[in-house]
């Protein structure tokens, strides 16, 4: 399952972090949104040890996603050591996702 974390600094949550993180900006009214969602959930079992996945809903945040264009939903930005280093816009299956994202922490290492 995704991290349910409250933070008061999305920078200092980044920052802290001790392994890159996946942000899924988000929101409740956005149909893909809600089909991401169960693909997050195997993303996270499958890499928690490499990934953590948080959920950003946009609505409740728009400063972040202003800071980080998000023009988009849902949008998944990868982040090492916080800072952005690849960033995907709209639905994705997860037998493309993970191969995708496996490459990208290879790659980042």
């Amino acid at each position: 399952m995704a991290t349910s974390k409250e933070f008061t600094n999305f920078e200092e949550m980044l920052q802290q972090a001790d392994k890159p993180v996946l942000v899924d900006f988000y929101a409740t009214w956005c149909g893909p949104c809600q089909m991401l969602a169960p693909i997050l959930e195997e993303v996270n079992l499958r890499l928690h040890d490499r990934l953590q996945v948080v959920k950003i809903d946009a609505d409740r945040y728009p400063d972040l996603a202003t800071t980080y264009h998000i023009s988009a939903l849902p949008t998944l930005i990868l982040f090492k050591a916080g800072q952005p280093i690849d960033r995907m816009e709209g639905f994705m299956k997860a037998d493309r996702l993970i191969p995708y994202l496996e490459s990208k922490l290879d790659a980042a290492a």
